[in-house]
């Protein structure tokens, strides 16, 4: 116990120094992560830009490092209930981009097959030539985006796809069209009193030690940060991913402190959540780590090595 203390001790005093006298770049994008096959055609295809004006109504960006496993359930959830919803409203349309986070398994080939399928219109493999984190898979598919609305969800299915239509109900009470702000945030925060029941001691103190540090450091209006279920208006995304430095798991916290700091309209909304097999993080690493992390993003942004992109703007 004392060799992990002094192990993570000597990893937080290293980070601070790194963080002092350098000051962390935004994510970089190879060429080859511009660009995406079409299995139809057999074309590659370039992604377009969030900059550019949306032309459908919404867009999916399902992380994905790994997945091979569980991404099928959730895709033929998520794809079902859209399916669906475009039958009953002719308006409404819709694409899915999976990003394949230097996946090493068969993700790549699971994406194209239902990219094959449903067509390269409705679903969209970006594979990242390496290993950027779940932030940067996240950011990336973000701005490669066509819809007014965008929504990152989990590729485990945790969440229930079709509660995607409390979080547009949300967002809709928000913002009334997609140049307007507001995110709508899924939350497990309803269900955090039953969870605690199912728990170990130990991941019990790590979750209250986690929140509390998140309150400290970074975000005060939100309960549940965490859960991978957030839809965005585009001008939101534009403002959030222009700005966002995080690529691991503490992303989603930078996102709302960075939400909180330009003052957008956001709401938590309770979504149904359970929770699946094969999670890739360890307990006590991945805590420390988010801790670690929680503390960095206040720091840097205190101390000017990071800027947030919109208000820099603004000063222009």
């Amino acid at each position: 116990m004392l060799c992990c203390l002094l192990q993570a001790c000597g990893y937080l005093l290293s980070t601070i120094i790194g963080c002092v006298v350098l000051a962390s770049s935004l994510l970089t994008r190879h060429k080859d992560e511009t660009t995406f096959l079409d299995p139809n055609s057999i074309r590659t295809i370039t992604f377009p830009s969030l900059d550019e004006p949306p032309t459908l109504e919404l867009s999916v960006i399902v992380p994905a490092y790994n997945e091979e496993q569980r991404l099928p359930s959730m895709l033929d959830e998520c794809m079902e209930f859209l399916e669906q919803k475009a039958a009953k409203q002719p308006a409404f349309s819709y694409e899915v981009i999976i990003v394949s986070d230097g996946s090493s398994d068969a993700t790549v080939s699971v994406g194209l097959k239902y990219s094959k399928k449903f067509g390269a219109e409705k679903l969209r493999v970006m594979e990242l030539v390496e290993n950027r984190g779940k932030g940067g898979a996240v950011r990336l598919g973000m701005l490669s985006a066509r819809g007014r609305q965008l929504l990152f969800a989990d590729a485990d299915g945790a969440t229930k796809f079709a509660d995607y239509d409390k979080l547009d109900d949300a967002l809709s009470g928000l913002a009334s069209e997609w140049r307007q702000d507001g995110i709508a945030i899924g939350s497990r925060a309803h269900l955090e009193h039953d969870s605690i029941a199912t728990r170990s001691f130990l991941r019990t103190i790590l979750m209250h030690g986690f929140h509390s540090l998140v309150w400290i450091f970074a975000v005060r209006t939100i309960r549940d940060t965490q859960c991978g279920f957030k839809l965005f208006t585009r001008a939101t995304a534009r403002k959030l991913f222009s700005s966002l430095h995080v690529q691991r798991w503490a992303f989603d916290v930078e996102l709302l402190y960075l939400a909180e700091r330009l003052k957008l309209p956001m709401s938590e909304v309770a979504v149904r959540w359970t929770e699946i097999d094969g999670s890739k993080l360890s307990p006590f690493w991945s805590w420390l780590q988010m801790g670690i992390d929680l503390f960095m993003i206040w720091l840097r942004y205190l101390v000017g090595a990071w800027r947030i992109a919109a208000n820099q703007k603004k000063e222009n």
